[in-house]
């Protein structure tokens, strides 16, 4: 809370997000050692779901239905896999979409009693992600066809996903969490994946949207959106997001300090395209010398994150990455 406050936290917070490959390619004994080195400062409600809605596993090799009814079809254990057969095909499918209502019905008491017994910073259980929807409901293709279209109907099923999101988030803010997130992977490797113009002007509501809702129930903001989106920062700032996960080797990350160091928490993250598969621990200890160079402060703005992955070098790189951050928050 002092780290997105700027109120001087006694160390650099740490998380560390592990796929499920993590533990089927280095061993569940290995992962597990690691956190118990390097213990994660977030946590979940950890409460069972209000209803059981999707079928299979998601992380699986075969076929895995989720909540909303979307099928990803995965051909690799440990990484979940992508919908090749949307249920909006053509618009006629439309009345096809079902939003998981009985989702809703989350346990109020359940919830706070697991937040009352972790001393963590603890995260909705729930994740809003529009533009991400779109796409398993209607395919990649199509919502990028739509969207230069402008299309009537692809706003109107995204008012009923955004209906749904908003009434989820309401319901979360409303017990003892410290923090809603809510993500959506805007940036290719160079620029976004729409134009900023149309960003703000059909997605820059929705998350103010969710960030208005949290801020009137007291929590934080963390947002997760992968690629280049340099170009939406300001705007992430503007609606209240108290910190962003992105991928900051994708972008100049001196131009990012720049422009944005001390107005936003930065949550992450270290290259995992490049530095968390190095064979050298060097590597690691390099690239948090060059985020804390831009970015870090000892009033705060900063969280020791990276995802494990396919190849990452946990042995190696993964914990000199933690260990350069502990030794950068204590020399501060």
């Amino acid at each position: 809370m002092r780290c997105l406050e700027f109120n001087h936290p006694d160390r650099v917070p740490r998380n560390t997000w592990a796929l499920p490959l993590a533990a089927l390619t280095l061993g569940q004994n290995v992962v597990d050692a690691f956190y118990r080195r390097f213990p994660d400062d977030f946590g979940g409600p950890r409460v069972p779901p209000a209803a059981k809605l999707d079928q299979g596993d998601a992380y699986a090799i075969g076929n895995y239905r989720d909540e909303w009814g979307c099928v990803f079809e995965s051909i690799q254990a440990g990484v979940i896999g992508e919908v090749k057969h949307p249920l909006v095909a053509e618009w006629a499918d439309l009345e096809r979409v079902k939003p998981p209502e009985p989702l809703l019905k989350i346990d109020v008491d359940a919830v706070n009693r697991a937040c009352a017994a972790q001393d963590r910073f603890i995260t909705a259980g729930c994740c809003p992600r529009p533009f991400e929807r779109l796409q398993f409901l209607r395919g990649s293709e199509n919502v990028y066809a739509d969207l230069a279209e402008d299309s009537s109907e692809l706003a109107e099923l995204l008012r009923l996903i955004h209906d749904y999101y908003r009434r989820e988030a309401e319901i979360w803010c409303k017990t003892n969490i410290d923090g809603l997130m809510f993500m959506d992977d805007w940036g290719s490797q160079r620029a976004l994946l729409i134009s900023p113009a149309q960003w703000r002007r059909i997605f820059k509501p929705l998350y103010k949207e969710y960030c208005a809702i949290a801020k009137a129930h007291g929590k934080k903001v963390f947002m997760h959106s992968d690629g280049h989106i340099f170009d939406i920062y300001e705007d992430l700032i503007e609606i209240g997001v108290d910190a962003i996960n992105s991928q900051l080797f994708c972008m100049d990350i001196a131009a990012i300090g720049k422009r944005f160091k001390g107005r936003i928490t930065f949550w992450g993250e270290i290259d995992r395209q490049h530095v968390l598969s190095s064979p050298n621990p060097q590597d690691g200890r390099d690239a948090v010398r060059l985020v804390a160079q831009h970015l870090y402060d000892p009033s705060g703005g900063v969280i020791d994150q990276f995802e494990m992955g396919a190849g990452v070098n946990i042995i190696a790189v993964a914990q000199a990455i933690h260990e350069e951050w502990e030794r950068i928050g204590k020399t501060s």
